[in-house]
């Protein structure tokens, strides 16, 4: 079973290259860093939160797992 701290860092670093990402396509898109980085931001916090209930569920889910 994962812990609640490394499901948070591994949520954290992805959705760090998720902002990255998506800063970069919102502000071809639109022309505006501060548009395309608004975008990001609100994209990052509700993927940085849905992610994290995602792993969670999941750590509850013993299907594919092998145990010694």
């Amino acid at each position: 079973m994962e812990t609640k701290r490394r499901t948070l860092v591994k949520a954290v670093v992805w959705n760090l290259m998720g902002l990255a990402t998506m800063s970069l396509v919102g502000l071809a898109m639109t022309g505006s860093a501060a548009v395309g980085g608004a975008i990001a931001v609100i994209n990052t916090l509700i993927g940085l939160s849905c992610y994290f209930i995602y792993e969670r569920v999941w750590t509850h889910v013993r299907w594919g797992r092998f145990h010694d």
